[in-house]
């Protein structure tokens, strides 16, 4: 099983959103019926898209704090996003928490999968292997 770390520019399509998470499943080998659970940062609670998303494939989303994410040791940190947030990373750590508490970075089948939709708007996914 995997989880899902989502991360989005404000108004991303959910045909961007889509896109984005299939190519990135694609790349895991992976498959939408594996997703356990996807998760975000608690600035996207109200991102149609997202929401959307998760609904249409019956995975929980969960939520969390950038101070939580903030916490989670990561591969791809960006001080971008940190500005932006208040945590270096969206996706990677999203997924990671919601993996399981002390999941290691090294479950990321997929760091970072970043998609420009034909919205101009950007997605980005990341799928970690989620703890037994």
């Amino acid at each position: 099983m995997f989880t899902i770390g989502l991360g989005c520019d404000r108004g991303a399509s959910l045909e961007t959103v889509r896109d984005a998470v299939h190519s990135a499943l694609r790349d895991a080998g992976a498959q939408a019926g594996q997703v356990a659970a996807a998760a975000s940062i608690t600035l996207k609670r109200d991102e149609e898209a997202l929401l959307a998303f998760a609904q249409e494939n019956g995975w929980p989303l969960h939520f969390y704090t950038p101070e939580e994410l903030a916490a989670v040791p990561v591969p791809n940190p960006s001080e971008t996003v940190r500005r932006y947030t208040g945590t270096p990373s969206v996706s990677e750590a999203a997924a990671l928490l919601a993996a399981g508490p002390g999941t290691p970075m090294s479950a990321l089948v997929v760091e970072k999968f970043k998609l420009r939709g034909a919205d101009n708007r950007n997605v980005t996914v990341s799928i970690a292997r989620k703890s037994p």
